[in-house]
């Protein structure tokens, strides 16, 4: 038939269902998804689980919750208007900013009309008979839809520690670091104990320590931090920032995390010792992440390179931290600097200089159980006003496991993924027709925004594709699945990263069956991942099948 009349046929059957499109979440992708596809003049809406938008940043309420990513890079880039509109106020702004800005664009683009809030998604169904999705809610009610987006982000399946009894028992205030709660807790003068020392446990740990009248943090595996180094930004410093925008993005799609920074082309042992030291130093000094992304280009790569920027690290610890004991404590021992992402910190470990924190090693001193006044470990027991769980997500895929997701003949997504994830594009899994994923597992992953403004606008391109095409159902091809995998796959061999248990790797200790470092996603960069997917576009988008 010739485009108009798929057209119309295409409109006749869309009729029947609720929606053109559904798009599960409201946060930095979900928003943009909703934006562009009412583009396309297609029917949708937004499920979000929150009473407000803004995804991680609705969440995550935490004291010193903020980007690590420079705010001028992290906002969105699609609107001209938006960026001339809108002054960050900090280099590496706040979670209260960052809550503020998503609101500003949902007002701005008049989004809300389209989203449902507190309307959590526990189960999609696919139906081959009508090409459709069902779309099963928390509260009972059903939604039908052509096409079925997830937006759920990476880091969204917050995890409590499952091998530590007696969590319920805890007569004090407790909560997991995801789930603060707006009013916020009061720690002043209070017994605080805090579990985990992972990115988020790092920055919460900094603001609790300024109050706390005794702050506990129970270490499993110290990460390697490094300084944030961020500051306020003038109104005059906004409108350089501002006047140099496109210069600014131009350069974060040339960079594999599409950062700012990018890795030196020299090799470690390429410069002298002394070329070392001057070159670790200046990326110590600079703000956001330099010493992780703008290292030398083997660092994550050879391990002698990253053992000697390792030991350039655990020599600033040492001199940062006044317990020799304590210091040696903070300094991962079971992974190279920059093979997890790098938390970046002010003043973290100063705090362990202070009379009222103390560090207790878990691997040494095991908890045993929460008890109803505090923890009790193997040696004794700490009695707590506040027990705060820094304890991590299921990243990446625990966020898609959560819900009851059923292709083709009811198969679950959850079975297709009990041996790790199985993508054409990080976006497509066979099996599931017209389901697709925004940041999903195998895409390319690093400065949030960037990525996910690019991985809208190739969900958004096959769709309006479709459209034009007069066609209903998407489907990846085993063919498609196999390459993109095995790419995906051979990408990561030799990269230090992928043999370290992190959430990068899907590893969380309190989710069975996520013990084993995983590849979770691209590794090759994202200019090639881009690459990648521009040729899948430009060539009729080989490889998917279209009905």
């Amino acid at each position: 038939m010739d485009t108009a009349t798929a057209a119309t046929a295409t409109t006749k059957v869309s009729r029947r269902l609720d929606f053109d499109a559904i798009i599960i979440g409201a946060g930095v992708s979900g928003l943009y998804q909703l934006y562009k596809l009412r583009e396309l003049g297609l029917r949708v809406r937004t499920f979000e689980a929150a009473s407000g938008v803004g995804g991680t940043w609705f969440w995550n309420r935490y004291p010193g919750a903020r980007f690590d990513s420079e705010s001028w890079t992290y906002g969105y880039a699609f609107s001209k208007a938006l960026l001339d509109e809108w002054d960050w106020i900090e280099h590496f702004s706040s979670q209260p900013e960052n809550e503020r800005y998503l609101n500003y664009v949902a007002d701005k683009f008049d989004l809300r009309r389209d989203i449902q809030l507190n309307a959590r998604v526990t189960a999609a169904q696919y139906r081959e008979d009508t090409r459709s999705w069902e779309i099963l809610l928390e509260d009972g009610s059903r939604h039908t839809t052509r096409f079925l987006i997830t937006a759920i982000g990476i880091l969204s399946a917050a995890t409590m520690p499952s091998n530590i009894p007696g969590v319920a028992s805890f007569k004090g205030q407790s909560c997991h670091t995801h789930y603060w709660p707006k009013e916020g807790l009061d720690f002043a003068g209070k017994r605080v104990g805090i579990i985990g020392t992972g990115a988020t446990a790092v920055q919460a740990i900094q603001e609790i320590a300024k109050s706390a009248g005794h702050l506990t943090v129970f270490q499993r595996t110290p990460n390697w931090c490094a300084p944030l180094h961020n500051a306020k930004i003038s109104k005059e410093e906004m409108q350089g920032i501002r006047a140099r925008y496109d210069e600014i993005l131009a350069l974060c799609r040339t960079t594999p995390g599409c950062y700012i920074h990018s890795p030196d082309p020299r090799a470690t042992l390429d410069a002298t010792a002394e070329e070392r030291a001057a070159f670790w130093e200046k990326r110590y000094a600079t703000p956001g992440f330099a010493m992780w992304q703008g290292n030398f280009r083997d660092t994550l790569t050879d391990r002698k390179a990253n053992a000697l920027a390792s030991e350039f690290v655990a020599n600033k610890i040492r001199q940062r931290v006044h317990d020799p004991m304590v210091a040696e404590k903070l300094i991962p021992k079971d992974h190279g600097v920059g093979t997890r992402r790098m938390p970046l910190e002010n003043g973290y470990y100063e705090v362990f200089n202070q009379p009222n924190v103390e560090l207790i090693d878990v691997s040494e001193t095991p908890i045993e159980r929460i008890t109803e006044r505090g923890i009790q470990t193997s040696r004794q027991h700490y009695a707590f006003d506040i027990i705060i769980y820094a304890t991590g997500f299921d990243a990446i895929s625990g966020a898609f496991d959560r819900i009851d997701i059923r292709g083709v003949n009811g198969v679950r997504l959850k079975q297709v993924w009990a041996n790790g994830p199985q993508t054409y594009l990080g976006v497509f899994v066979e099996g599931f027709p017209n389901f697709l994923m925004i940041m999903g597992p195998h895409a390319g992953l690093g400065n949030y925004t960037r990525c996910a403004e690019y991985s809208v606008e190739w969900v958004s391109g096959v769709l309006q594709y479709a459209k034009a095409h007069g066609r209903t159902r998407i489907a990846a091809t085993a063919a498609g699945v196999r390459e993109w995998t095995d790419h995906v796959l051979a990408l990561g061999q030799g990269q230090l990263m992928n043999e370290v248990g992190s959430w990068m790797t899907g590893v969380n200790r309190n989710v069975e069956g996520k013990q084993a470092p995983r590849i979770m996603r691209y590794s090759g960069g994202h200019p090639a991942y881009r690459e990648h997917c521009g040729a899948v576009a430009a060539g009729g988008y080989r490889l998917l099948a279209m009905e």
